[in-house]
């Protein structure tokens, strides 16, 4: 049954590509509105961990990624209903261009796919460059493309001056498309840092108060935010279909405790498994790899997400209390699950740049880092044995992102076996890989547990034993 339509004021930031600006606009308009007084929550359309962390940071709350890929659609919506329930109003940034996804002929795993499911009006940001007329043509096709999927309005980035923002939304009337919410000067805004993964974590470069300051006043003073809350406001009540598995009641026993890296070398999350990890009564533990010399208290798992080992790998391999602490809990035969970064952090090491730095050992080969990605996508994770979250069989979505690899498949080593099943989904190929021995886990697949509760609940099941 679908429930009661709530009200959520709220828009979609989309771009024309990848590269237009919308990550440092996203954060323009967050820095302006909560400026104003108002209670910004902040969502990511897609997989990506950076922007998220930059959201989060200047708009004071946590962000959520909304991924139509890997998550069905009653969850999106749910996730977006609980997380903007008490917001003035909700701002989405896009992934890659409006229409870009996991399908060439569909709206699969894109912006307009969230922008549809959400009813949201979509703000389109366009990099205007050397264009004046021919900024309409562009307009056009993207309002008309999908009738699901309407412009609210455009943001022109890096305009030449404001006669030239003046043009382009003449342009736009002379069209009768939506108008133009603002035209941004060419280098108005503070540029902000990247590295081979995206942009720099917010861990490392959190925003000072005079680059957020600098945001909001080019916000304010070049964008039309009175017309942008207006026609967030208009947004329709959303409602929320029906999903097939919800979280349902709290651990009947309580007091699990997860240990969970977090510093500058580990720090790719989703906060939606979390606040599930909480909702079913699992405390989090959270320490540094880095800075710490011994894992936390009484913990019945541990859990090593995915980050930037390769640049933090000097400091990690010289941390030799906690690489110790490290293998005795692996030892211990308590749940130990690793995402990508972690799979590095469990290697025998990392080799790069003609160097090599010892880490945990636990998994008997190393990790390489290459000078090109090696890969970047969504892919489906079938299990081909019972494992930490599931019985034989059970499938996940995921996806990868990284520019490394192991030197040589563990399998077949000291007890060590492939449980998974992996899929990529752009190409078809299948490989095998999600590394275990006993109740350890490791693997390059990022995966969407959140959307899983019977997972993870399994997964606490373990913790137990």
């Amino acid at each position: 049954m679908v429930q009661t339509a709530a009200s959520r004021p709220r828009l979609l930031i989309a771009g024309t590509q990848s590269g237009v600006g919308k990550s440092t606009l996203s954060l323009a308009l967050v820095a302006a509105l909560k400026q104003r007084g108002l209670k910004v929550q902040t969502f990511k359309v897609g997989p990506d961990y950076l922007d998220p962390g930059h959201l989060s940071w200047v708009s004071g709350r946590p962000c959520y990624n909304l991924d139509g890929w890997m998550c069905e659609r009653g969850y999106i919506e749910e996730l977006f209903l609980a997380a903007s329930v008490n917001a003035d109003i909700s701002l989405v940034e896009g992934v890659m261009g409006l229409f870009d996804g996991s399908s060439t002929d569909s709206l699969s795993g894109s912006s307009a796919e969230i922008a549809a499911w959400l009813q949201a009006p979509v703000l389109l940001v366009a990099d205007v460059h050397g264009m004046a007329r021919s900024f309409a043509a562009l307009v056009k096709g993207y309002h008309e493309l999908e009738s699901q999927v309407g412009l609210a309005g455009v943001i022109a980035n890096r305009c030449g001056s404001i006669s030239h923002a003046r043009l382009l939304s003449q342009a736009l009337q002379s069209a009768a498309l939506p108008p133009l919410f603002g035209g941004v000067l060419r280098d108005s805004l503070p540029p902000l840092a990247s590295r081979h993964l995206g942009l720099v974590s917010a861990a490392e470069l959190k925003l000072q108060e005079q680059d957020i300051r600098l945001l909001a006043q080019a916000a304010e003073q070049q964008l039309d935010l009175d017309l942008l809350l207006k026609r967030a406001r208009m947004a329709e009540p959303l409602s929320c279909h029906p999903r097939r598995s919800h979280a349902g009641t709290a651990a009947q026993e309580i007091n699990l405790r997860l240990a969970v890296a977090q510093d500058e070398a580990f720090l790719f999350y989703y906060p939606d498994f979390f606040d599930l990890l909480e909702k079913l009564e699992v405390t989090l533990v959270f320490f540094s790899p880095l800075r710490d010399d011994k894992l936390p208290d009484n913990i019945a798992g541990l859990y090593l997400g995915g980050g930037y080992p390769e640049v933090h790998a000097q400091t990690l391999a010289a941390n030799d209390s906690m690489l110790q602490a490290m293998r005795d809990f692996a030892a211990s035969g308590k749940p130990l699950y690793a995402e990508c970064g972690g799979l590095i952090y469990l290697s025998q090491g990392i080799k790069q740049e003609g160097r090599t730095f010892p880490l945990i050992g636990e998994i008997p080969v190393w990790a390489k880092m290459l000078p090109q990605r090696k890969a970047l996508g969504y892919v489906e994770v079938t299990l081909e044995q019972d494992s930490l979250f599931g019985e034989s069989g059970a499938v996940f979505r995921g996806h990868e992102f990284h520019y490394s690899e192991l030197t040589d498949s563990p399998t077949g080593i000291d007890g060590w076996k492939t449980v998974y099943r992996v899929k990529q989904n752009r190409t078809g190929n299948v490989s095998a890989e999600g590394y275990q021995r006993g109740n350890v886990l490791a693997s390059y697949a990022h995966l969407h547990l959140a959307s899983h509760p019977k997972a993870v609940k399994y997964f606490m099941q373990k913790m137990r034993q």
